[in-house]
Parts: structure tokens; C-alpha cells; sequence
């Protein structure tokens, strides 16, 4: 059987319109929050520490040098949201244009991608809440306070919050994503109104002196910076998972592809900015929440509990974002037919992939409970490089094959913006660890296990091929 059958484009472009039962409820300003939800979190309040240790005051730098890699790729993106409005992301993107074995690997990368973060932001979520509850002198018994071996010389046995939030999530996502999107956009106002509150009072506390040296481990500095605060801008992809429930997906889909990047951007580049500003680069050694540090290094305490707020409502957008955009791409493979079809089958009442959505949750949430993650960014960077270099690809191979076909939004400079999404990437990517490849490696690995052992003969188009006698283009 060919393992690189292609989906017919003019079939996918049929298959969006009718939705496959999902309920087309998403408006532009929707994509927009969806999009801001999942950017601004983890990134913003966590990572900015990490990456001020690696590149100094040249953060501001960092964040743009990614922001640049993210926008390229944002551009193919919203040419084939706009072009194949269908469920599934990069996933079903690569099943029209490089083939199902290609599409498979993605789909599985994806898989990673969307379930570690989830695990991971839910883990940071349970950090920053506990924290606020010691703020009111509560406090969890230690045992339900994290995953066993998180803690050195602690004996803990479950994350408690962290599964928690995720099966909330979950149980949100499960009724409907109308519903969900109403909470998420509410959420998004308010952390983005913290985060504005940090710019205003903190800019009053910057000491120029502080960015000087400007970059002192130099260019190897910036760009090993931005390899691990990418992880901040994750997030915009995911609103691609929401093509089948948009109401105008054409125009909507490039709009909150790029608006959401563009507001996200200009956030990280100030508040990177304002917070080495006001706090040495060294003394972000060891920090999990550099923006709360900075206001308390400005004496400025009574911000920094709303910055926690903050922090716990961004991280909850985070988790929704990202949890949503992964029982999207799993829904989307399993009508392919690569995943059992039990996945794909829509609730008669909320209009969800009902089964999908508990899975994810359930099993990553008890990842999130049950297992230290210490160097997930890393991994979960990986997979979002090798996706958007995918797309890139993607876009190049259909403009050849079908240059007449309508398209709403038109990438720009096809195919030089691909190409530099593509070195982009690439260039970040190998500035991440060895490690982080191995993993990476052995994960790509059981996915070609998997492809082989069941989805390649459980396929769709292998079985109409099957029926039909007669080979797949």
C-alpha cells in the first residue's frame, strides 16, 4: 500500500463546509481571544525568567527573533486555514499535500506538542495557585502538592491542582466550545489587563543601567534564549484546530491567526523589556515567576498579587487552548480513519468530540499529576519547530501542484517567506539540546510503530482503495 496516498484537496475543501457535525459558532474577535489565550501564559510569567538568564537584557531580542520564525509560519498557516478550513491543523494540511505517512508523523507530533504543554502549564498553574492560597494561609497537605520525586527529600504523592484544572478544563470543553470560548475570552481580558497593570507600574522602575551590557553572552545568547522562550509564542496554530466551527472561516481564520501573534509580540517585547529593566538579569537565577519578583523588587507588592491572579487565569487559557487543539487533531485523524473511530464520533447534544475530549484529559491530566516535569519546554519546542517547518513545506508543494485554486488569504512571497520560516526553524532547532532530539527521536519512532501495526491498513483512502482495485494518487 502507498504509504504517501494523498487526500484530494477539492474533498477537504467539500468535508469543511459541511462540518462533520460541529457547530459553527466562532467569530474573528472568538479566534483572536483563542489565539491570545493560548500565547499569553506560561511564556510571559515563567519563561521570561529562563530566558533573561541566557541572554541578559537582549531578551527583547530573543522574543523578537522568535516572534519573526512564528510570523513566517503564521503566514502559510493562514493561507491553507483560509484555503482547507477543516479540522486537524498541520495535520490534514500535510495529508493533502506531502502524503499520509507525513501526515501520521505530524498528527503524532502534534499529539505531543499540544498533550506535554497541557501537562506542563497545569503543573505551573498548580504552582502559582498554591501560592495564592498561601497568600490567604491555606495550605495543602504536602502529600497532594506534587508529582512523587518533584520535590528533593519531600514525600509527595500527587499534584492534586493540576489534575484538578485539567478535568475542569475538560469538563468545559466536553459541553461546548461556545460555551468554553465565553470563559476563555472573559479570562483573556482580565490577564491581559494584568499584564497592561505590570507595564504601567513597572515602567516607572526601570533603571537603564540595568540593560547594560546589553547582550552579554552575545549572539549565541539571543538565539539559544529564543530557542526556549518559543515556547512562549505556541498557541496561534491551535486556532487552526478550530476551522470546522467558525463561522466565516475564509476571512475569520487569517485574521485571528495573525492578530493574536501581533498582540502577543508586542506584549513579550515590552514586558521583557520593562522587567530586566528593573531587576539585574542574575537574580532571575532559580525564579518561576520573574514578573511577581520584578514588582517586588520595585516595592511594588500589592500588584504582584494581581499578577498571580494573572498568572493563574493565563495559565488556565493556556491549558483550554491547547487541550481543545489536541482532541481537534486527534478527531480529525481518527475519521481519517488512523486512530480508532470511537474518537470521532460528536455528542447528539453538546456537538463535541465528547470521548476524545475526556481521553485527553484524563490521561494527561494524571501526567500532569503523577510526573515531575522539569525540561518539558524543550521538548514541546521540538515538536512545534518541526510542525511549522512542515506547513512551510506544505504551502511551496501546493502552490506547484494547484496554483489556480482559490485561495482567501495568499501567503506573500511564496516561496521565499516559506523558505525563511523553514531556515528559521531550523536554526532554532539546533540550538536546543541533545536530549530534546533523543526524546524527540524516540517518540517519532513508536509513532512509525503505530502507523504500521494499525493505521496504515485501518486507513480511509487504504480501504477505498481496497474497494476500488486501483491505486491512490
Amino acid at each position: 500500500m502507498n504509504i504517501f496516498r494523498k487526500k484530494s484537496i477539492d474533498e477537504l475543501i467539500l468535508a469543511g463546509s459541511r462540518a462533520g457535525g460541529l457547530k459553527r459558532v466562532l467569530g474573528p474577535i472568538d479566534l483572536i481571544m483563542l489565539g491570545v489565550g493560548a500565547i499569553v501564559g506560561t511564556g510571559i510569567f515563567v519563561l521570561t525568567g529562563t530566558g533573561a538568564l541566557k541572554a541578559g537584557p537582549a531578551l527583547t531580542v530573543s522574543f523578537v527573533v522568535a516572534a519573526f520564525a512564528c510570523t513566517f509560519a503564521a503566514l502559510c498557516y493562514a493561507e491553507f486555514a483560509s484555503t482547507v478550513p477543516v479540522a486537524g491543523s498541520i495535520y490534514t494540511y500535510s495529508y493533502a499535500t506531502l502524503g499520509e505517512i507525513v501526515a501520521w508523523l505530524i498528527g503524532w507530533d502534534l499529539m505531543l506538542e499540544y498533550g506535554l504543554a497541557t501537562s506542563a502549564v497545569s503543573v505551573g498553574w498548580s504552582g502559582y495557585f498554591q501560592s495564592l492560597l498561601s497568600g490567604f494561609g491555606v495550605s495543602l497537605p504536602v502529600a497532594f502538592t506534587a508529582a512523587p520525586g518533584a520535590i528533593p527529600g519531600v514525600t509527595t504523592w500527587v499534584n492534586l491542582p493540576a489534575m484538578a484544572i485539567m478535568l475542569t478544563v475538560t469538563t468545559m470543553l466536553s459541553i461546548g466550545i461556545r460555551e468554553s470560548a465565553k470563559l476563555n475570552n472573559l479570562m483573556v481580558f482580565i490577564k491581559i489587563g494584568v499584564v497592561l497593570l505590570f507595564i504601567v507600574v513597572g515602567a516607572r522602575h526601570v533603571q537603564p543601567a540595568n540593560w547594560h551590557p546589553f547582550a552579554p553572552f552575545g549572539v549565541s545568547g539571543v538565539l539559544s534564549a529564543a530557542a526556549v522562550v518559543f515556547f512562549a509564542f505556541i498557541g496561534f496554530d491551535a486556532v487552526t484546530s478550530a476551522a470546522e466551527e467558525v463561522k466565516n472561516p475564509a476571512k475569520d481564520l487569517p485574521i485571528g491567526i495573525i492578530g493574536s501573534l501581533i498582540v502577543c509580540s508586542l506584549l513579550y517585547v515590552v514586558v521583557s523589556a520593562i522587567m530586566t529593566g528593573i531587576v539585574p538579569f542574575r537574580q532571575f537565577a532559580g525564579v518561576d515567576h520573574p514578573i511577581s519578583l520584578a514588582l517586588q523588587y520595585a516595592r511594588e507588592s500589592w500588584v504582584a498579587g494581581f499578577v498571580d491572579v494573572g498568572a493563574i487565569l493565563g495559565m488556565t487559557t493556556v491549558i483550554l487552548v491547547m487541550a481543545y487543539g489536541q482532541t481537534r487533531v486527534a478527531f480529525a485523524m481518527s475519521r481519517d480513519g488512523l486512530l480508532p473511530p470511537v474518537l470521532s464520533r460528536i455528542h447528539p447534544r453538546y456537538g463535541t468530540p465528547f470521548v476524545t475530549t475526556w481521553m485527553v484529559g484524563v490521561v494527561f491530566g494524571l501526567l500532569s499529576a503523577l510526573v515531575p516535569l522539569r525540561v518539558l519546554a524543550e521538548l514541546i519546542n521540538i515538536g512545534t519547530l518541526a510542525a511549522f517547518c512542515s506547513v512551510s513545506i506544505a504551502v511551496v508543494v501546493l502552490r506547484v501542484k494547484r496554483p489556480g485554486l482559490p485561495r482567501a488569504f495568499r501567503c506573500p512571497g511564496v516561496p521565499i517567506v516559506p523558505f525563511l520560516a523553514i531556515a528559521s526553524c531550523a536554526t532554532l532547532m539546533g540550538y536546543l539540546g541533545w536530549r530534546t532530539w533523543a526524546a524527540f527521536a524516540i517518540w517519532i519512532m513508536i509513532g512509525l510503530l503505530v502507523y504500521f501495526v494499525y493505521a496504515r491498513s485501518h486507513s480511509t483512502l487504504a480501504k477505498e482503495a481496497n474497494e476500488a482495485k486501483v491505486p491512490v494518487s
